[in-house]
């Protein structure tokens, strides 16, 4: 199984989202299975936010890893733009911990740019990092102008992650934001891998070269496409999904090697960036 360090732990290149999560409660415990199916699997990095559900999706972390030794696991939190500062960061973080039913988060991450100067946000980042309730800290939805203003504000080493949209549909990364982390050996998350339904993923899941890429790996169509996402080894995926089997299928596409032929192929069909693109977002 593929895996990269991130937060000072090594861990499988394919960890499990929770975005979207939390929110029905005719679903609950399906999705309680379906995390918790994903660590028996191999999986060892969940990500979530406060933003999710407004909490819920922490609620719904805290209660489907409560039977695993949480010294185990790599548990990735998000601060809101409005509460990244001095004044609300730390009583955020601590709502966070209440509804993870935890004392710290392993990684902590300011999830987009918002108002507050970033000197403040960095500030309060690292403070609470000395306090113990975070082990590391990063950001998610920076570019690579925001992560060259971050390093003036901080040791790069300091920077646990970049976390951005990325996906064959969404290369734009790979212009300058991929190869700038990777010069720094800043590991970058992938939220939104195989990206969401819709006409494009299910052309995708019908396109016959994809099909018979798969078949040839014993496996589908959207492992492959998360086994293209890591196919860099300073990208880890965060593919989220509610269905147990499925969760067990995508922490899977950790062990499909894609060769160099079938990198050209999927090139072909989804081609890399010629100029630099905006940073898309969802």
């Amino acid at each position: 199984m593929k895996t990269l360090k991130i937060a000072d732990r090594t861990v499988p290149a394919v960890g499990v989202g929770t975005w979207y999560m939390g929110e029905d409660s005719a679903i609950h415990q399906q999705e309680v299975k379906a995390i918790q199916t994903a660590v028996h699997a191999g999986a060892r990095l969940i990500d979530t936010a406060e933003m999710y559900g407004s909490g819920q999706a922490e609620t719904l972390v805290g209660e489907a890893i409560a039977p695993f030794k949480r010294q185990d696991l790599v548990i990735v939190d998000k601060v809101l733009p409005q509460n990244a500062n001095k004044k609300d960061m730390a009583h955020s973080l601590d709502q966070s911990l209440r509804r993870l039913q935890t004392d710290y988060v392993d990684l902590y991450l300011y999830h987009w740019r918002g108002s507050t100067p970033l000197a403040e946000t960095v500030s309060e980042l690292q403070r609470l990092q000395k306090s113990g309730k975070i082990l590391r800290w990063g950001v998610s939805n920076f570019d690579t102008d925001d992560m060259q203003e971050l390093a003036q504000l901080a040791n790069v080493q300091e920077i646990a992650t970049d976390q951005v949209l990325y996906n064959v549909n969404q290369r734009g990364p790979e212009y300058d934001l991929i190869p700038w982390l990777a010069k720094q050996q800043i590991p970058m998350m992938a939220y939104s891998p195989v990206d969401h339904g819709g006409l494009k993923r299910s052309a995708q899941l019908k396109n016959l070269t994809l099909l018979a890429m798969a078949q040839d790996h014993q496996a589908n169509v959207m492992q492959v496409l998360l086994a293209w996402v890591i196919q860099r080894a300073n990208i880890i995926a965060i593919p989220k999904t509610s269905v147990p089997e499925h969760a067990q299928e995508n922490i899977a596409a950790a062990d499909i090697q894609l060769s160099p032929a079938e990198l050209k192929t999927i090139d072909g069909i989804f081609p890399a960036p010629t100029e630099k693109e905006p940073l898309a977002i969802y």
